[in-house]
């Protein structure tokens, strides 16, 4: 009689769902036996499901790639709520048709992913781009022009010239044919890809701006107003790269004095 361990092998070897062998094997009544069926084909329906997911997401580059465009570039950005840092933008231009498990919106992606997913875009990638725009320049044109600016520089960035942008929510002042998507980075997997890079990349910085301005936990929260960092800001002041035109910094700058603001001069 086959044993447990030699169906198992069988079954790591079934792809298709309708497989005839798949059907035999669950004739089997031995438990052991059931259990791996069942689990092989749980198996494969996940990865049935996550090519259809994956194929869904490449509708709108499939439809460029048809009108003749070939380096369609997505574009997101990460970092507009926090009270400090930069805002950072990512452009991606992946090969056709690249499809990369477990690609999505960096939200959805668990954290323990994240780095997994960005090294396998930039190992697929055809070019990626960064555009960064600090604080300061965030609290002189605002917000929403500092994202579009950040963007810019990505599109700027890339090694490869693109010949169409899917840019998530937003339009740019740039000479190429464009296509806003709204949840751009849950429809796209040019601007998913663009998502887990930017979000990485910025994680990785505000990492770095922990070390440098230690204090308000930004290697946790990356900017944003948590428990902690309200804490810091309290406790310790408004370092150099908090932004000023943010509610509770703005605020506690008008209420303070010059020298409780933290290395200023630094």
């Amino acid at each position: 009689m086959t044993t447990i361990k030699e169906i198992q092998e069988v079954l790591a070897n079934i792809r298709n769902i309708k497989d005839p062998k798949l059907a035999e094997l669950a004739q089997d009544q031995r438990a052991g036996v059931q259990k791996a069926v069942a689990k092989r084909q749980r198996e494969i329906q996940a990865a049935l499901d996550e090519e259809a997911r994956l194929e869904k997401m490449l509708r709108c580059e499939k439809e460029l790639y048809a009108q003749g465009f070939q380096a369609v570039a997505g574009i997101d950005e990460v970092g507009r709520g926090p009270l400090a840092g930069p805002v950072l933008a990512a452009a991606v231009i992946l090969p056709q048709n690249c499809k990369i498990k477990g690609l999505n919106d960096s939200k959805k992606i668990p954290k323990k992913k994240h780095e997994e997913l960005y090294q396998a875009v930039m190992d697929q990638a055809v070019a990626v781009g960064i555009g960064c725009v600090d604080n300061e320049m965030i609290d002189k044109v605002n917000i929403y022009e500092a994202t579009k600016l950040a963007m810019m520089k990505a599109v700027g960035k890339l090694a490869v010239r693109p010949d169409y942008l899917l840019i998530d929510a937003m339009r740019l002042e740039l000479d190429l044919p464009q296509q806003s998507i709204i949840k751009g980075d849950a429809n796209s997997l040019s601007i998913a890809a663009a998502s887990i890079v930017a979000k990485v990349t910025r994680d990785r910085l505000m990492a770095d701006c922990d070390q440098q301005f230690p204090g308000y936990d930004f290697a946790h929260n990356a900017g944003y107003g948590t428990k902690l960092h309200l804490q810091g800001l309290k406790k310790l002041g408004v370092s150099p790269i908090h932004r000023r035109t943010f509610e509770p910094v703005k605020s506690m700058l008008k209420n303070s004095q010059p020298q409780e603001v933290r290395n200023a001069d630094k």
